[in-house]
């Protein structure tokens, strides 16, 4: 992505800070503080377990709203108003959700939640990485979604003393968090870029098929995520028997990771290349969730947590890096980064529904939610195989696929 100029130094880090409180409230904190809620919301009788888990998926549905909805929001407004107008709604849903008023009541802002999670992920590395040097953007990118990684380890340590104020003063910590950092990060927010209203003439240039290709295999990272994001604290504290606080540990391993892994997957992008990264992730990815129902001891479930955990933040930035590294031009890098939110986000929502349904058919089988997941990450590493077979086949680069995929992510452009 060429520069026209580069930005004084002490300017790059007010839009990177800005960036990690959006991902930080839009996704860290709205998906992923509702995992060490839910044995709590079942025991103070909230809501049975099964709409427990389904009310967890209505986020992940939002968030392929939001990736939908959030490049066209932003051509009627700006990046930096959507981008705002998303935090506040996420900051409003966390009041509102200290109310169990009904299950539609919290399906509803469960889902307003999600879909701003949603924009927020299609639109905040479009708006900030513009204004960092090209040599820098990996480990830019990997700090942006930190925020995400910050979400997961402070849900795992705000909600556990928040639960012993009461499970509404919960959700009303969790708003006053939210509220703080969108006021932090208001006037942080660069100004509009020139490629956001650009006009695109002429006939587009075809799109390489590996780009259709990452658009598949980001997907099937998404559903090999869902059922350690979801089910892992319940897995912990039901499946094994182990407690709410035993769970709640480990849900902080997982933070762990989670904060390392954006910097560390985008220091790995930029140095080894995304294809490489991608690569490497994905095995050692596949055989951590493998593994997790055959963890026997509290230090092996730690250390695979922390490794899981690295992983939902932690691709985002190798994903954005690899369209870089496909797409030359901003402007289609955007639309590229959005469709292939759009992918992740559908079968994330698809898988969240499915893994909820299937755990409730089971009658609570986690181990076999994550074997499938183990399966689902097979597939996104064969799909890489696949890469390499069209890479040695140059007159393939410039056919386009058409894909259901491409058909559903078009609609977001």
């Amino acid at each position: 992505m060429p520069d026209t100029h580069t930005p004084p130094r002490r300017s790059v880090w007010l839009p990177i800070f800005a960036g990690l409180c959006a991902s930080l409230v839009g996704i860290g904190l709205a998906r992923f503080a509702y995992t060490p809620l839910l044995p709590t919301l079942i025991q103070a009788r909230w809501f049975d377990a099964n709409d427990v888990v389904y009310l967890g998926a209505a986020n992940l549905v939002g968030y392929l709203i939001g990736a939908l909805i959030g490049r066209p929001i932003a051509r009627r407004t700006s990046h930096q108003t959507a981008l705002r107008s998303m935090m506040v709604a996420v900051t409003l849903a966390f009041f509102a959700c200290g109310f169990p008023l009904s299950v539609m009541w919290f399906f509803a802002w469960r889902l307003l939640s999600g879909i701003a999670g949603g924009a927020i992920m299609v639109l905040v590395a479009a708006t900030v990485l513009p204004h960092v040097p090209a040599e820098r953007r990996g480990l830019a990118s990997g700090a942006i979604f930190l925020g995400i990684g910050l979400g997961i380890a402070g849900s795992g340590t705000l909600v556990p003393p928040l639960l012993s104020l009461g499970l509404q003063q919960t959700w009303f910590g969790l708003g006053l968090l939210a509220l703080v950092l969108t006021a932090a990060s208001w006037f942080a927010w660069p100004a509009s870029t020139s490629h956001e209203t650009a006009a695109h003439a002429g006939k587009p240039a075809p799109t390489p098929a590996g780009v259709y290709l990452l658009f598949a295999q980001y997907a099937f990272m998404a559903a090999g995520l869902v059922p350690a994001m979801v089910f892992l604290v319940d897995y912990v504290a039901r499946g094994l028997g182990d407690g709410p606080q035993v769970g709640a540990l480990i849900w902080v391993m997982y933070g762990l990771g989670a904060i390392v892994g954006p910097v560390t997957y985008g220091f790995l992008a930029d140095k080894l290349g995304a294809r490489v990264s991608i690569r490497a992730v994905l095995v050692v990815q596949a055989i951590a969730v493998g593994a997790l129902p055959f963890a026997g001891s509290f230090t092996t479930l730690a250390m695979l947590a922390v490794i899981l955990g690295s992983f939902p933040p932690g691709i985002v930035p190798l994903a954005l890096a690899r369209v870089h590294e496909l797409l030359p031009e901003p402007h289609r890098q955007h639309v590229a980064w959005s469709r292939a939110t759009v992918s992740f986000a559908s079968f994330q929502a698809l898988s969240g529904f499915a893994y909820s349904a299937l755990f409730n058919s089971s009658g609570g089988q986690h181990a076999l939610l994550f074997m499938l997941a183990a399966g689902a990450i097979v597939v996104a590493l064969s799909l890489e195989l696949g890469m390499i077979v069209l890479n040695r086949r140059p007159s393939l680069q410039s056919q386009p696929l058409c894909s259901p995929l491409q058909v559903l992510s078009n609609d977001a452009s």
